[in-house]
């Protein structure tokens, strides 16, 4: 049987480094606490990437490609409320994997130029894809809006989305947020359209709700 060969140090203090800043915030993790998590020295961490910001870059790169194409997939055809659900799950479950940049978002765009820029595209593409989604439900006649109505709630939909985690951590700073919270915070961002949708399209998102929201 052939042995699977080793991941490579560059590869695993990213993961390493993902992983803690998750668990613990980026702000309270140091580089010494990366390299004693992964039992190397300073020097073998500093040899692939000078400083902290230079590991957070390459995160943001992977999460980056990774967001982009899960936002890019449902403006390829007309989407139903279902699919608008399941796109929502699929976008919550990449702000999960890479949470610690919602959840210390301020201070990580006031300190890196490269995520500043970056993440304002991201944002920009979260509002286009609501509203292209909302767009094509109007066209259906799966829901009603004016224009500056789907404006308004294409803004909001991505808001609850990028701001979600951190109101889950708000409501319980000492408590643990569990990925489970990620079917509540989509839920929430369905919600914004219930007040718009027509008949089947509204009973559909009841239907919905009920079988995967938990008290």
């Amino acid at each position: 049987m052939e042995r699977k060969p080793k991941r490579r140090t560059r590869e695993r203090i990213v993961e390493t480094s993902l992983r803690l800043f998750n668990d613990f915030g980026e702000p309270n993790v140091t580089t010494t606490v990366i390299s004693d998590e992964m039992n190397i020295s300073p020097g073998n961490l500093y040899y692939h990437f000078h400083n902290k910001d230079e590991i957070i870059e390459a995160i943001f790169a992977v999460f980056e490609r990774e967001i982009e194409e899960t936002l890019a997939a449902p403006t390829r055809r007309l989407a139903n409320v279902e699919d608008i659900w399941l796109f929502l799950h699929l976008l919550f479950e990449q702000i999960w994997k890479y949470r610690f940049f919602y959840r210390d978002l301020n201070d990580l765009l006031t300190r890196n130029r490269v995520l500043e820029i970056h993440f304002k595209q991201i944002m920009a593409h979260k509002v286009h894809t609501a509203t292209v989604l909302c767009e094509g439900l109007v066209s259906t006649g799966a829901m009603r809006a004016t224009s500056e109505e789907l404006r308004a709630l294409a803004t909001n939909m991505a808001v609850i989305a990028s701001y979600w985690l951190s109101f889950e951590y708000a409501c319980d700073p000492r408590g643990k947020v569990e990925s489970g919270r990620i079917g509540r915070g989509v839920y929430q961002v369905m919600a914004m359209l219930s007040p718009f949708l027509l008949d089947e399209s509204k009973g559909l998102l009841e239907k919905l709700s009920r079988e995967y929201v938990r008290p």
